[in-house]
């Protein structure tokens, strides 16, 4: 392994980017150095240049706004120059400027920051150019600082001067040692510069100071830096002739139009092949003919010591099948070329045109005619946004890195459609819904004639994966299979190669993200305009819990409707490091920073991992169980002879108990997918799987219960698998316990056809009598690939309280519960019920989540499992079908009133009365205490109130709570009990009577209670890129709430947005914008859309733990409008509306 690399700022998602080197050459420039008397510099000199050089020297601000091409949506700093002042250019990285959608600013060294407009980003060279206007500086005086290529020299002593590691103004110095140095490879999948030299000094610098000037000692920029190699001090310089020549271009074409930018066209060819320098004795083994030598080394200087050889070719382009690697170059239209710049200049000034190669292969000479194409025509400057995803023409450095022919439909960001699909970022698309993909228009227009809700194949390909196609989407089980035949999908990667994976990806039902658009670059203004790329008719779901009527694999309704003809759009005709590792001189800004509040999960904790979910006898669950057909015959008699057939095969399942088999066809397997754009309530990943359990089935509705690890908030997408028929049908979370960790998600019935719906039932509950210490019960669930598990345990305790701390980033948290103990079970990610022996299930055996923490600041999560009674559930689902009297949603077409909770929003935990004794409590209240519940003899104590609730001031930690309504209470369900008393009695005022015991004296309250729906959190609002709701219960029961005001919580914040670059992050609260008090959500809308684009704003936040700040950040409604996420109960739908954007037209 190489060593680490410095962090770099080619737009990694908050990571740093690893990079490598290839070995270095030792061959050296043609051109003779310039007199080293030149080098004979004093002191004072250097000091006089360097009052020239560092005005003009900038620190850039730059935030990559979406993924693209090779890099990531990020923010980070770097550095840059002005090379012309009275047109307003400066000079950088191409890695700073980006390839793809970029906001910067330019802050001089006097502290006066302008904005900064791309002009240029070379395909193939690290550098690029900004603009700005010049007018804008009115406090310094500052040159532009020239350009000298011609001067660099082994020898030469230079200055990188520029922001290095953070600093603003850093000057470091070095010494020349090279100009041959072959271009640095950064990073396998990344970006890389190629087909040119590299200048190398020991000059350490790092992270910041890419795009800084490398100096004379007349203050004249001899090269650009470029990055630098982590194991050792060595700095990488870009030369500077190809810079000079595209700064001329920028000039001859702005002078052209006097008063404002238009795009300059510099050009630029290409052959897609990749040349190395190697050195005659290197050739002389390739076969270069003596003869050939002794005729290059007359036509050349006599510094030249090697020629061009072939270093790759990408399949495809102008030299695919003409080249090959190990080919030497030898003459260009017949002039012997031995160095990049010459091969260059002579491939830009033929772009479009036929030159003649000689070339020797193998010792033999050849002779090859090939077209330059137009180097622009296969860089991509427009990319598709559909579901968070960013898909665009494969470039022809992703082309080069991965050896796939440019202008595929290549995949820079998986968003959420893709992601839940299980398509990896680099993917390149072949085929979706049956048609072949080839270029990123086929694939709108595909997009087009879907509905929401549909699910269709996908088949793509990767760089690490080539040799065979991956149909694939998520873990998803198929609903119908065309052919007819049945498969199966496995995930385990040490199978054959050669298996081919069958998943589906399914559009978003809901309004997750914006409809699909468009982006196009444009170098006049420097920004992306987006259009549609769908002219949007009738956007309604297909199918799923609220649609009738249409299966899930339907293309046939088109709610995207025809595609947007796209205008003057080119088309293109898991890394391992080296031995030394170099990285790009840039730094990510705030990479360190709130880990645990990035818009992105961590994959590697996932609720359910695959590889922790082997069945015992090593069987891995599959993607998907696909209905079984035969020949053509009526369809009813077919599903009621399939649906014998598998309740048979049900039946004579090996040496299963009674309660198995009971069971058995009411068990449900969930996926859970949360969208990145509604990570709300502390969610702590966008993955999870779990067992459930139905627990209501007719033929309007089917209700399954399941623990609130796995269904953790109610804006997500559920995926049902059914194991008593081979189906996989969504669900909609209808119910989520405010308190138990128990959640109910609906499904209807009539998606399971009559032959499902025949094949499964609902369970049969058995609330009382409660669990008993030494109970015998079954625990069954299932394992991934569906099939029934059980086994017999004993209760070793059936009462025992849970104190599960709050994580770093507050989610849900079960408190004020009891829960069961069983003395074997299956391991921590097993979940399912407990039984008697006839089946009836007296609890779920559910999972529950916590974080381990390991001194400091390191913490882990983990997961347990616990048996949950069904008293409550019994309860809720009561409600549901006798008719509750709280709000109504639709399920499945119904309008039906759904319970509310009352609750007391306090935590509690049990003390031993032995231990209250001790406190002072009396013995009469430890008698009447015993006497109430002889097993726990236990006393309630006060751990905290939830800040905002009705408790809150009137209890306070360490209260013991000895009776409610004048009746003593041991435990969590008599206050629960106590309180469902109050919504029986008509006339009450919500509030409980309640004796406490506080510092040895019995005190009496009246405290009121709260009512809660299970709806959970309904809205969320996305400004400059944060995600903000109202606080949830697991940050209100820390206890505190903002004075001055609490009901704008920032949950999450997106990567490449101004929140990140300005550096709003997750687990506070915005109380404050621009002075105005924003106390709740409609405070905050009605404050941010008297914002306009382009504005800086004064934000005052208050952190978690009470800490103040105020920060500002400018707004960017262009690429991040204002938009909020509502949930409508009369549609059961997730509705997105926009509350302030830019319009393009006007940019």
């Amino acid at each position: 392994m190489g060593d680490s690399a410095e962090t770099a700022v080619a737009g990694g998602l908050e990571s740093p980017v690893k990079t490598t080197t290839d070995d270095l050459c030792m061959e050296i420039d043609h051109n003779p150095p310039p007199a080293f008397k030149d080098n004979a510099a004093t002191a004072e000199d250097w000091r006089k240049a360097l009052s020239k050089v560092v005005p003009a020297v900038v620190v850039l601000r730059t935030t990559a706004c979406r993924a693209f091409d090779t890099e990531s949506a990020a923010a980070s700093y770097a550095t840059g120059f002005v090379v012309d002042k009275r047109l307003g250019i400066i000079l950088t990285n191409r890695h700073v400027v980006k390839p793809g959608p970029v906001v910067a600013e330019a802050m001089f060294v006097n502290r006066e920051e302008i904005p900064v407009y791309p002009i240029y980003r070379d395909p193939v060279h690290d550098f690029g150019f900004f603009r700005y206007d010049p007018s804008a500086v009115q406090f310094l005086n500052y040159e532009e600082i020239p350009l000298a290529p011609e001067v660099a020299c082994v020898g030469l002593e230079i200055r990188v001067v520029g922001n290095d590691s953070g600093e603003k103004v850093s000057i470091l110095a070095g010494t020349l040692a090279r100009l041959d140095r072959d271009a640095p490879h950064y990073k396998k999948d990344g970006y890389n510069d190629f087909n040119t030299f590299y200048m190398q000094a020991a000059s350490g610098t790092k992270g910041g100071s890419s795009g800084s000037p490398v100096i004379d000692w007349q203050g004249r920029a001899v090269a650009l830096n470029a990055g630098s190699k982590s194991s050792s001090a060595s700095a990488f310089f870009l030369p500077l002739e190809r810079v000079v020549r595209a700064l001329r271009f920028l000039q001859k074409g702005r002078d052209t139009y006097a008063h404002k930018w238009e795009v300059v066209s510099i050009p630029r060819g290409t052959l897609q092949a990749t040349f190395l320098h190697k050195g005659f004795d290197e050739t002389r083994r390739l076969g270069l003919q003596s003869g050939t030598e002794q005729m290059v080394r007359h036509a050349s200087p006599p510094e030249e010591t090697g020629l061009l050889v072939v270093d790759s070719v990408v399949p495809d382009g102008p030299a695919h099948s003409q080249l090959e690697p190990g080919d030497v170059l030898v003459r260009v239209n017949g002039d012997v070329i031995t160095q990049f710049l010459k091969l260059e200049t002579l491939l830009d000034d033929s772009v479009d045109k036929k030159i003649e190669l000689q070339i020797e292969r193998g010792g033999v000479s050849m002779t090859v005619n090939l077209v330059v194409q137009d180097l622009h025509s296969i860089t991509p400057d427009y990319f598709l946004e559909v579901s968070g995803a960013v898909i665009h023409p494969l470039s022809y450095q992703q082309a080069r890195n991965f050896r796939f022919p440019c202008g595929l439909v290549y995949v820079a960001e998986c968003g959420y459609m893709l992601f839940r699909a299980g398509v990896p970022r680099h993917a390149i698309i072949k085929k979706f819904a049956g048609e072949e993909i080839l270029r990123l228009e086929e694939l709108i227009s595909v997009l087009s004639k879907l509905s929401r809700g549909a699910r269709v194949p996908l088949e793509y390909i990767t760089y690490t994966d080539r040799h065979r196609r991956k149909i694939f989407p998520t873990v998803h089980l198929s609903q119908e299979v065309k052919n007819g035949n049945e498969s199966q999908h496995n995930h385990d990667s040490s199978l054959d190669t050669q298996i081919r994976e069958s998943v589906l990806v399914t559009i978003d039902r809901h309004e997750w993200y914006a409809p699909p658009q468009i982006y196009t670059r444009d170098d006049s203004s420097g920004l992306w305009t987006a259009k549609p790329a769908i002219h949007p008719e009738s956007l309604l779901p297909s199918s799923g819990i609220n649609g009738k009527g249409q299966n899930l694999t339907s293309q046939a309704v088109s709610s995207y409707g025809e595609p947007v003809d796209m205008e003057h759009m080119h088309q293109g005709d898991n890394q391992s490091l080296t031995d030394e590792v170099t990285s790009m001189g840039t730094t990510d800004e705030h990479a360190s920073e709130e880990s645990h509040s990035r818009d992105e999960s961590d994959g590697g904790r996932k609720k359910r991992r695959v590889e922790e979910c082997v069945s015992a006898d090593g069987v891995v669950a599959p993607d998907s169980i696909l209905n079984e057909s035969g020949d053509a015959e009526d369809p009813s008699t077919l599903e009621n002879a399939g649906s014998r057939d598998y309740q048979g095969a049900t039946a004579a399942t090996t040496n299963a108990s009674l309660a198995e088999r009971v069971i058995e066809p009411t068990l449900v397997m969930f996926e859970v997918h949360v969208p990145p754009s509604c990570m709300i309530d502390g969610v702590h990943s966008q993955h999870f799987f779990g067992t459930g359990f139905i627990i209501y089935h007719s033929q309007s509705m089917g209700l399954v219960a399941v623990d609130k690890n796995t269904v953790a908030i109610s804006a997500s997408d559920v995926m049902l698998s059914f194991a008593a028929f081979p189906i996989e049908i969504p669900g909609e979370v209808v119910f989520l316990h405010p308190v138990h960790n128990f959640a109910l998600v609906a499904y209807d019935p009539s998606a399971l056809g009559v032959a499902g719906a025949s094949a499964v039932r609902a369970a049969e509950l058995l609330p009382e009598p409660a669990l008993r210490r030494g109970d015998s019960v079954h625990l069954i669930g299932l394992s991934r690939s569906l099939q029934a598990t059980s086994r017999k345990s004993i209760v070793t305790n059936p009462c025992a309280a849970l104190n599960i701390s709050s994580a770093d980033c507050p989610r849900y948290r079960a408190m004020n519960m009891e829960v069961i103990e069983l003395d074997t079970d299956f391991g921590s990610t097993f979940s399912g019920v407990l039984t008697d022996e006839r089946g009836r299930v007296q609890a779920i055996w559910g999972s529950f989540s916590t974080q381990l923490k390991f001194g400091g600041s390191s913490a882990e999560d983990h997961q347990f499992v616990r048996g949950i009674p069904v008293y409550t559930l019994s309860q809720v689902l009561d409600k549901i079908i006798s008719g509750a009297s709280g709000p109504s949603r639709l399920i499945n077409g119904v309008k039906r009133p759904m319970p509310l909770v009352r609750i007391l929003e306090v935590e509690l935990y049990p003390t031993l009365l032995s231990k209250a004794r001790s406190f002072g409590l009396s013995d009469d209240w430890v008698k009447a205490l015993v006497k109430k519940d002889p097993v726990r003899r236990q006393v309630l104590r006060v751990k905290g109130c939830l800040a905002g609730s009705n408790t809150e001031n009137l209890l306070e930690q360490g209260d013991m709570v000895l009776a409610v309504n004048k009746q003593p209470v041991t435990c969590f369900y008599d206050i629960e009990n106590a309180c469902q008393a109050l919504d029986k009695c008509g006339n009450n005022d919500g509030k409980l009577d309640i004796s406490i015991f506080r510092q040895g004296r019995e005190i009496d309250l009246r405290v009121g209670t709260d009512v809660r729906d299970g709806n959970g959190t309904a809205r969320v609002i996305n400004w400059c890129g944060c995600i903000v709701q109202d606080p949830h219960p697991a940050v209100r029961a820390l206890g505190f709430l903002p004075e001055e005001g609490h009901g704008v919580y920032v949950a999450r914040w997106c990567h490449g947005s101004p929140v990140h670059r300005y550096g709003l992050y997750a687990l506070q609260w915005i109380v404050q914008v621009n002075g105005k008090p924003t106390p709740n959500l409609d405070a905050f809308v009605k404050v941010t859309k008297e914002i306009e684009h382009g504005e800086f704003v004064r934000v005052r936040t208050v952190h978690l733990y009470g800490k103040p700040r105020v920060l500002s950040l400018k707004q960017d409604l262009h690429y991040w409008p204002t938009w909020e996420l509502i949930f409508d109960p009369d549609t059961a739908m997730w509705r997105r509306q926009m509350i302030k954007t830019l319009d393009c037209s006007s940019v």
